[in-house]
């Protein structure tokens, strides 16, 4: 798994590639909370080239949310890839999340 995190103006943009699973999902945990604590409550979240998602990845997302949601700010989904879309409508998540087709639109949807 890749992490690659680029600080906008208002906005905190997180590229993630590869699997996020039971080894990975701590240091996506990791970032995700690294972001929040430096006080970048706008996250998007770029899921185009994840190949897998397990549910240690789910959980993280939505504990960045509710993280992110209590400061007023959100965590927004840019073009998941078809598994990672697959992957959070059988969790039932994606009432949850915001998603956008892609990057760009994601951003400047805050």
């Amino acid at each position: 798994m890749q992490i690659a995190t680029k600080p906008l103006k208002r906005v905190e943009v997180i590229t993630v590639s590869g699997r996020v699973d039971s080894s990975t999902a701590p240091e996506f945990e990791r970032v995700l909370k690294d972001t929040l604590e430096a006080g970048r409550h706008q996250i998007v979240l770029d899921l185009e080239k994840v190949d897998y998602m397990s549910s240690a990845g789910l959980r993280a997302l939505v504990a960045a949310l509710k993280t992110a949601r209590r400061h007023n700010g959100d965590v927004r989904l840019a073009n998941p890839s078809n598994r990672v879309s697959e992957v959070l409508q059988l969790a039932g998540l994606t009432s949850l999340f915001e998603v956008y087709p892609s990057q760009v639109e994601a951003v400047g949807s805050f």
